[in-house]
């Protein structure tokens, strides 16, 4: 199955397919994305994980993960053209820290 995904002119969002879908924060550090992506892979493997076992504890604490994954992306919350560099980096940096991966 192949895909159409194209880039808005202003570089915002992604269009899969016809829908549109917020772009990761440009600004994000290269180590800080590979992180941060990590993580949401991690959490999107528990939630696949969870729903097949039935956990429902287990499935919202995944979920939890992948939204905070994708809030430190930019992917969620904030819009990131809405906020300056410091609530940028501030973004990204609570984010990891609730994912338990502090400054490297």
């Amino acid at each position: 199955m192949t895909r159409q995904v194209t880039r808005t002119d202003d570089g915002r969002w992604l269009v899969v397919d016809g829908r549109r879908w917020r772009a990761a924060d440009p600004a994000l550090p290269d180590d800080v994305r590979a992180r941060l992506l990590h993580h949401l892979g991690v959490a999107r493997s528990a939630v696949r994980s969870a729903g097949r076992a039935g956990d429902g504890a287990a499935l919202a604490a995944a979920r939890a993960r992948v939204q905070l994954a994708k809030t430190g992306l930019g992917e969620r919350g904030t819009a990131w053209w809405d906020q300056d560099d410091a609530a940028r980096r501030a973004r990204w940096e609570a984010a990891l820290a609730a994912l338990g991966d502090g400054p490297p």
